[in-house]
């Protein structure tokens, strides 16, 4: 997988958040502050408009300039957070003008891990790991697979009680919502098996 590759996958990422902004803002609105749709869809544009304007030429460098833009261009906790992520796989990468699928699982699973010690969260706390960890697990054996992995993940968090974040503070009444933070990742990793896809 050549810089081309993580290019799309930073396009098709900003077009579906974008298009389900209002979807993960309605899920924020339950158990957190009602932003999060319209922050992340914010961030990804910033982020694909950076990555057109520089033409960074290499996965690595395409991952690393897109988590930069996210944290700077977004306030709360997902800009930092989605930020982090990338540009810890990015900078994972390095400068290989290619890589594989155990490379970018590898690459990803540091990028989960910086997530992880930034939000102190861990699995079953009801965020975004839910949905990431399993991801990077199954990304060895495909995209798709990872892709399927993190929706299931996200899924799942629906019963779960919020340990970390602001959904935290509502205690069991944080019991039967969605996590916004899984949902945003799981089509992260949904736009990830679409780019690798149209290879």
């Amino acid at each position: 997988m050549d810089a081309t590759v993580f290019w799309r996958w930073i396009d098709l990422t900003a077009a579906d958040v974008a298009r389900e902004a209002a979807r993960l803002t309605e899920l924020d609105s339950a158990i957190g502050d009602a932003d999060h749709g319209s922050n992340l869809s914010r961030g990804f544009a910033a982020a694909l408009d950076a990555v057109r304007r520089e033409h960074p030429d290499t996965p690595g460098a395409v991952l690393t300039l897109a988590g930069q833009t996210l944290v700077s261009s977004v306030g709360g906790a997902s800009g930092p957070l989605y930020g982090t992520l990338l540009r810890r796989t990015g900078k994972t990468l390095g400068e290989a003008p290619e890589v594989g699928l155990g490379e970018l699982a590898a690459a990803l699973g540091a990028g989960v891990e910086a997530v992880a010690r930034l939000g102190g969260a861990a699995a079953g706390d009801k965020t975004m790991l839910d949905a990431l960890l399993p991801a990077v697990e199954a990304l060895p054996q495909g995209p798709d697979t990872a892709a399927r992995a993190a929706a299931e993940g996200a899924r799942a968090t629906v019963p779960m009680r919020a340990r970390k974040g602001r959904a935290s503070y509502l205690g069991e009444r944080s019991v039967g919502h969605e996590d916004p933070g899984a949902a945003s990742s799981a089509l992260l990793l949904a736009a990830l098996a679409r780019a690798v896809r149209d290879e």
